[in-house]
């Protein structure tokens, strides 16, 4: 069962959840979810705590006082690489996985085909560097 099939919630919950413009950050704490919808978005962002893989608390107004959750909950629940990457803790810009050493780590995907070895000069291919598994040259 996915996080969203776990959460309980209305139509227009779920609707504002899928069309809002929402950023995420991950924190220790959780996930960082601000609302750019509004004219000042840093008044409209909140923490959403995650408990076993799941959106289980938000600390806006809305969670407190309806039942089911809040619209930033399941904004997180639906954007599963959001939540996937809080609950493992650590995820490449191009949803990678990065390995130990935080900035500046290689992003690994051993599945990846790559066009370096038809290239010139040693030149990397824009998938390698897209990846991150190669820097382009000075």
């Amino acid at each position: 069962m996915t996080p969203l099939e776990q959460l309980e919630f209305t139509t227009r919950v779920a609707k504002r959840a899928q069309y809002e413009a929402f950023e995420f950050a991950i924190s220790d704490d959780g996930i960082m979810v601000q609302n750019c919808s509004h004219e000042n978005p840093a008044d409209h962002e909140y923490l959403v705590t995650i408990d076993d893989g799941l959106p289980a608390d938000c600390n806006c107004p809305a969670d407190a006082r309806f039942d089911g959750a809040c619209k930033h909950r399941v904004a997180v629940a639906i954007r599963e690489p959001v939540l996937d990457a809080a609950v493992a803790g650590t995820v490449a810009a191009d949803g990678g996985t990065a390995t130990e050493g935080g900035h500046g780590s290689e992003v690994t995907d051993e599945n990846k085909d790559c066009d370096c070895d038809e290239l010139r000069d040693g030149f990397p291919c824009w998938e390698c560097v897209r990846t991150g598994r190669r820097e382009l040259p000075d």
